[in-house]
């Protein structure tokens, strides 16, 4: 297990600052988690590395636990309020410290979430959160963009005008949507080489 960013274990200002993003979830029989600090440090440890859950150490707790509060806590919105708090947050705020492991916590969670976390993070001009490089990862606002655009230009029918267009500017107009719609599947070796 390769340690990718450098990982501490929460001190009492980092806690005191994530506490209020990390709600105290229930499990299935409404019990409260035992030590929510505990389970955050397992998951930003597991963070820090490019490591699946099953590779968490003894001491961090069970990784099938600790996999499904990740998926509890992604669900519930936990990346995406770190993102706006990081963005709206001044720079020496003790969430700025793990910057890095949020960024990562949320490429994760953009597995389960999907395109909404990317829009967030492209929206507040977190490139490093994306979950791969920007120019293969999917753009919407340009798709809706290119869609206005498309619109906008044939709003007159004219039965030539489409042939016309195609030829001058169809090829290029492609590529840019296909650019916009990102690639179906990032390759892991791509995601393993992002910091």
């Amino acid at each position: 297990m390769k340690q990718r960013v450098p990982f501490t274990a929460l001190s009492d200002r980092q806690w005191d600052a994530l506490r209020p993003y990390v709600r105290a979830q229930t499990g299935p029989a409404g019990r409260k988690t035992a030590d929510l600090r505990e389970r955050m440090n397992a998951i930003l440890f597991l963070l820090s590395t490019d490591a699946p859950w099953r590779e968490l150490p003894e001491r961090c707790g069970s990784p099938g636990t600790v996999s499904r509060h990740f998926r509890r806590l992604t669900h519930g919105g936990l990346w995406e309020h770190l993102l706006e708090a990081l963005h709206d947050l001044g720079p020496r705020h003790p969430l700025q410290q793990l910057r890095r492991l949020i960024f990562r916590g949320a490429r994760r969670a953009a597995r389960l979430v999907g395109l909404g976390i990317i829009v967030l993070a492209r929206r507040l001009g977190f490139l490093e959160a994306l979950p791969g490089p920007c120019w293969l990862v999917a753009d919407p606002d340009l798709s809706k963009t290119l869609v206005a655009l498309f619109r906008r230009e044939f709003e007159q029918p004219d039965p030539g005008r489409f042939r016309r267009w195609w030829r001058e500017k169809g090829k290029a107009f492609t590529k840019v949507f296909a650019i916009a719609g990102g690639r179906p599947g990032m390759p892991r070796s791509v995601r393993l080489a992002l910091p």
